[in-house]
């Protein structure tokens, strides 16, 4: 370890910063946040610097240093372009014992500045001791994703309860056991929601009965496939969770993401296969939940976008069992930014229609002739089985056989294909396509080949046409 991590107490300290550029800037805007007494000696002064000091946020104190500036000085920032300068500031500084850091000269500092993650009162602190800046800042992004922005409020709260809690629990074992069960509860996300009231009604109810056990049940989209397309949201309750259920359509990629200590429940449907039912699916759910557990339901595309994420919502709110929704980026709004297919354009659709195709067949409540309107685009989920019925009547109904129609397979994904044809030609692209497949089917459809930027190295994934699978064949 070449250097000791700790935290300096600057408030009401006197912190002498030399340089008055940008450099300096950016460390004194730092130093302002720890509640230092921030002094300068510069002869030029960046605007910025100069703002801070007419709003008297720092005082400028000579143009030139003397080693007599450093009278009661607990630290000091040299950030000047002068090598002979700074020399002798480090200098001066070791031989009075004063904490010095020469900005870009790791040699003439005996600190450095740690990359920070502030969730004040949690702040964290990481280094590579200058030897590798740039992963450094690619790890703090990696942390930065994980924390949720108000945690320190769950530390500040925590903080307020400690000499309830130390009252109430007299053993240091007692009291961790208690702090560890409500910080792995929902007592902390009431928080993030900015739910106050009853995050401490969850504290005070673990309290007077510290053996509860407080489930929860979260809902999240994990996106159209594409594992770069998960929410940070969702990237934070998958390493939260105690037990996954998740869909067929999850990637293998996105269940990386769960905590590893976490228990995985395939719980997936495929057609013509003996599936697990949806009620069988809502009973796992309450069950897990019952027994403190923070069970995560994890779907492709958005919970509410022909997910049953209401169905389960219902069954749990039923319950009493609190519940979260974490949204995700639904496989039409996904695939179609993928292929570059706008489902709207004023040129082409006034409007888009989601429907299912699943159980098309028979769906009696379908208005055939609203979706036969040209002037709307129509994304079909789950279109393939029922894509000759699904043709049929949009074209009886109105739509013309020459609408434009894309059927796009693993859309968003490296093994995405997308194949462009008419809408009469439906019932026989599908036969080509690879699930889980798209249907978007209007004009819109025609900007693809102008708009297209996502491309996957397999040359089948690039069939653009009905005839040209038939000339491949």
């Amino acid at each position: 370890m070449n250097y000791l991590p700790i935290f300096l107490d600057l408030k009401y300290k006197n912190v002498l910063v030399v340089g008055a550029g940008e450099v300096a800037f950016n460390k004194i805007k730092l130093l302002l946040r720890s509640g230092a007494i921030i002094s300068i000696i510069s002869k030029d002064i960046s605007l910025e610097v100069k703002k801070l000091l007419d709003q008297k946020k720092v005082h400028w104190i000579s143009e030139k240093f003397h080693f007599s500036h450093l009278n009661k000085t607990f630290l000091v920032i040299a950030a000047t372009n002068n090598i002979k300068l700074n020399q002798k500031i480090f200098e001066t500084c070791n031989n009075l014992s004063i904490l010095v850091n020469v900005v870009d000269d790791q040699s003439k500092c005996s600190f450095i500045f740690p990359s920070i993650i502030d969730r004040s009162p949690i702040v964290i602190a990481i280094s590579s001791g200058g030897t590798a800046p740039v992963l450094l800042r690619l790890l703090r992004e990696k942390i930065e994703a994980i924390l949720p922005v108000r945690l320190g409020d769950v530390a500040k709260i925590a903080g307020n309860w400690r000499s309830t809690i130390k009252q109430k629990f007299t053993t240091l074992l007692e009291r961790r056991r208690f702090w560890e069960k409500l910080f792995n509860s929902i007592f902390v996300q009431y928080i993030i929601n900015g739910e106050i009231k009853k995050a401490v009604k969850i504290l005070i109810k673990m309290i007077d009965k510290p053996n509860l056990l407080i489930g929860e049940i979260i809902l999240v989209g994990a996106g159209p496939g594409n594992s770069g397309l998960l929410t940070l949201r969702a990237l934070q309750v998958l390493q939260e969770a105690d037990v996954v259920l998740y869909d067929r359509l999850v990637s293998s990629e996105i269940l990386e993401f769960v905590r590893r200590d976490a228990k995985c429940i395939y719980v997936g449907k495929s057609a013509g296969v003996k599936n697990i039912t949806q009620d069988e699916i809502i009973k796992l759910l309450i069950s897990l939940a019952k027994k403190g557990k923070k069970v995560v339901r994890l779907k492709g595309g958005d919970p509410f976008i022909f997910g049953r994420g209401g169905e389960e919502l219902e069954a749990a709110k039923k319950e009493g069992i609190d519940v979260q929704v974490v949204p995700g980026i639904t496989s039409a709004i996904g695939i179609s930014a993928y292929t570059g297919i706008p489902l709207t354009h004023r040129d082409y659709a006034k409007g888009v229609i989601f429907i299912t195709g699943h159980k098309c067949a028979n769906d009696v409540s379908n208005n055939w002739s609203i979706l036969s309107d040209s002037s709307y685009t129509l994304v079909v989920y789950m279109g393939t089985l029922q894509a000759s019925y699904i043709s049929q009547n949009l074209i009886l109904y109105g739509r013309s056989k020459s609408t434009p129609i894309a059927v796009i397979g693993k859309g968003t994904t490296i093994k995405q294909k997308v194949i462009i044809g008419r809408l009469d030609e439906l019932d026989k692209i599908v036969k080509f396509t690879i699930n889980p497949s798209l249907l978007i089917i209007g004009e819109v459809v025609l900007l693809h080949k102008k708009l297209e930027w996502f491309n996957t190295s397999s040359s089948f994934n690039n069939i653009k046409n009905l005839s040209s699978i038939v000339n491949l064949i």
